[in-house]
């Protein structure tokens, strides 16, 4: 152990101590799984917390917003939508350094594969029945009554996010995938004339579910770090990129015999967020499949540069970022459906 965390262990078990909630000294170990905000797990005797906080160093004023997370967390606190109880969030970073939150630790189960090996056929579709059901939750929340009306700009939100995404991949400076220079040009033309908001989680997927220790159901919707107000039907299409997605290339269930592995098909999985939210929404589906394959091809492809550049941490930075073609051949696909 460094001296630099010996340091951030005790300021911090003075911290928990002060608004009471330890009374001795705490085991601090460090949680995996990807996340761009570094999360620990706290324990002090028979009590477990989580700990989240931003990342070291320079970071973009809108990066690792760990207020935000806190803010939508707190606010779902008793609504149909699990997520852990909130309890501190502090802005003084001469305590670890910099801002952070305590929050709930949740004792169930994480899913990485979505394939489910572990599972039967009937818990595998009863599993994705209730991812399901949380994401329609999340959706049909009233945003307004939660106090969450600032926590967005609503409307236009394709607009907005095709500008975003298409700015950094022009100002990344780096020779751009035929596909996705098809895409920068085609979603502006094709975005639904319908406009909705709500909540949006940004990353709904399922291994950002922890579910029961024994039952399939969800007991905490995680990660909430790029939830914002938009459109639902981005959020809900984002998740369903597996189906198009081979597990070879980038978190996906595409090739898989999903009948025999009771996973239900990609219009299945509609149908049922279509009877949940009462419309239909297949009519769009095209876009939302074209619009979220380009956003994570945008992604990569500034993971590229970032590597190119020697600022990428993930050690795999360069080899995600040559998938930004592959998806996009992907997006346009979808777009010429």
């Amino acid at each position: 152990m460094s001296s630099e965390t010996v340091v951030f262990q005790e300021q911090l078990s003075n911290y928990l101590k002060d608004i009471g909630l330890t009374d001795g000294p705490i085991g601090l170990s460090q949680l995996t799984g990807g996340q761009s905000n570094p999360t620990y797990k706290i324990s002090s005797g028979s009590k477990h917390y989580v700990l989240r906080k931003k990342p070291g160093g320079v970071l973009l004023p809108s990066a690792h917003a760990v207020d935000r997370e806190y803010r939508v967390m707190k606010a779902l606190a008793n609504t149909n939508v699990p997520v852990p109880q909130m309890l501190a969030y502090c802005e003084d970073e001469s305590i670890i350094g910099t801002a952070f939150f305590v929050m709930e630790y949740l004792d169930g189960r994480v899913f990485i594969d979505q394939s489910l090996t572990q599972l039967q056929a009937t818990e595998r579709h009863t599993l994705y029945e209730e991812m399901n059901r949380t994401i329609a939750a999340i959706h049909k929340l009233d945003y307004v009554a939660l106090g969450l009306e600032s926590f967005g700009k609503p409307g236009n939100y394709f607009s907005r996010q095709i500008a975003r995404w298409s700015r950094q991949v022009r100002d990344a400076n780096i020779p751009i995938p035929d596909s996705l220079n098809k895409l920068m040009d085609w979603l502006p033309e094709n975005i639904p004339n319908e406009d909705e908001t709500s909540l949006i989680h940004g990353d709904f997927r399922m291994d950002n579910l922890i579910f029961h220790k024994t039952e399939l159901r969800v007991i905490g919707v995680l990660d909430w770090e790029l939830s914002t107000l938009g459109n639902p039907l981005a959020d809900f299409a984002y998740q369903c990129m597996a189906w198009r997605i081979a597990p070879t290339l980038w978190r996906g269930i595409q090739g898989l015999d999903l009948k025999s592995l009771g996973i239900p098909s990609e219009a299945e999985y509609i149908a049922m967020y279509e009877k949940r939210i009462g419309r239909p929404i297949a009519e769009h589906w095209p876009f939302l499949m074209a619009y979220n394959l380009f956003r994570i091809s945008a992604i990569l492809h500034g993971i590229t540069k970032r590597a190119m550049d020697g600022n990428a941490n993930a050690s795999d930075a360069i080899e995600n970022g040559k998938k930004a073609g592959a998806l996009a051949d992907l997006g346009w696909a979808c777009a010429q459906q």
